[in-house]
């Protein structure tokens, strides 16, 4: 079987599931290499404003070494924060017969990219996205500067549209592009945890007829929260709720704002396992991302498995694959703050049952969107080569 090298800074709950399926059907021999070393198991997440460690085996079910990582300042967060010298040998002490690598962005990263063009195939994942380019001088730089990065690769999957089009703009043809969806546990988010979900709505206070809309994820500028506050608060639409859950550095502003407010609830940071609980709570799912840097949203995905309806900004990366207006949810125009009130009410005023009927479309569409999907395409461009 082919050796697949893969490179990436740590464990990391979206992904770990893809390389378990690929060890496990034993189509091609893998091993993974973190780049972070063993300190990225505990990380301090300035997003959420603490340590996560989140509470799914990340480690279990397929092969991987960790790689000594040097740097002062180590993490992911910049440029430098993984740096590992011994990077290149352990890769070929495997011997690998194609590299997939995880982000350009990292100095250890870039150098494998560079050092590995031309000796094995070079497969590159990212979810950037053109959904924050204003244009201008600083665009045309940018692209210029991208386009001699993505040289050192050989293919690119692309999770969705917006990150397709990231990629030609790059220079990459069509040819170097196969599609390998963003994906999540669509099985563990599907299971019914109804009983769960109500008790959570009953401790909230919130009655069964009533409809919730959830935030759920980092109190931070680019997710734009307040937005949302604002936004349902001047609704003031009876029998209506909206529950934040996470943390954050908005978190004081959110709550100060939302004092006076009984029908505004929060729970704080939630970790994996009880997620599917928080979502199958909710009636309408809302991530209201001014940006940048939304890139995808896995957020989205993990909604629609549970069965809601969705309510995004276009500035979030899986909105042009996942959300179909009026079937499953909306879209509005990031920062507009009237058209994220108009659809925001447009959703609120339909009925449980219209809701539930928008959700069963999500839960539709996001079966397509699965681990198995990503998998036979790494598995298919593997043994191409």
């Amino acid at each position: 079987m082919k050796n697949l090298a893969i490179v990436i800074t740590h464990p990391i709950q979206y992904y770990t599931p893809v390389f378990k399926l690929l060890y496990e059907r034993q189509k091609i021999n893998v091993m993974v290499f973190y780049t972070w070393g063993e300190g990225g198991l505990q990380k301090f997440d300035p997003g959420f404003g603490k340590t996560i460690t989140w509470n799914l085996p990340l480690l279990e079910g397929y092969p991987y070494e960790w790689v000594k990582n040097i740097s002062a300042d180590p993490g992911s967060h910049h440029s430098k924060g993984i740096d590992n010298p011994d990077l290149i040998s352990q890769i070929n002490n495997w011997q690998p017969d194609v590299i997939m690598v995880y982000g350009w962005f990292y100095k250890s990263h870039l150098k494998i990219l560079k050092y590995f063009k031309g000796r094995v195939p070079v497969i590159f994942r990212g979810d950037s996205t053109l959904l924050d380019d204003k244009g201008g001088i600083k665009s045309v730089l940018r692209s210029q500067f991208l386009k001699r990065i993505y040289r050192h690769i050989d293919y690119a999957l692309y999770a969705g549209s917006n990150n397709k089009a990231y990629f030609k703009k790059c220079g990459l043809k069509e040819t170097q592009l196969f599609f390998a969806p963003h994906t999540v546990d669509n099985d563990r988010f599907a299971e019914d945890r109804t009983n769960e979900a109500l008790t959570l709505r009953k401790r909230l206070g919130i009655a069964n007829d009533e409809k919730l809309l959830l935030f759920a994820g980092k109190f931070e500028h680019k997710k734009d929260p307040l937005a949302l506050l604002e936004a349902f608060i001047d609704i003031t639409q009876p029998g209506t709720h909206l529950l934040f859950a996470g943390n954050g550095i908005l978190e004081t502003e959110l709550k100060n704002k939302a004092n006076r407010h009984k029908n505004v609830h929060f729970i704080g940071f939630q970790n994996q396992l009880y997620m599917p609980v928080v979502y199958q709570a909710c009636d309408i799912f809302c991530l209201p991302s001014k940006g940048p840097g939304e890139t995808w949203g896995l957020a989205i995905n993990e909604a629609m498995a549970c069965g809601k309806a969705i309510l995004i900004s276009n500035k979030v990366g899986a909105g042009t694959d996942l959300v179909k207006d009026y079937e499953n949810g909306l879209i509005f125009n990031a920062t507009d703050g009237i058209d994220l009130k108009s659809k925001l009410k447009t959703l609120l005023l339909y009925d449980k049952t219209a809701l539930f009927t928008m959700g069963q479309q999500s839960r539709e569409i996001i079966e397509g969107w699965s681990f198995v999907k990503q998998v036979e395409a790494i598995e298919q461009l593997v043994l191409s080569q």
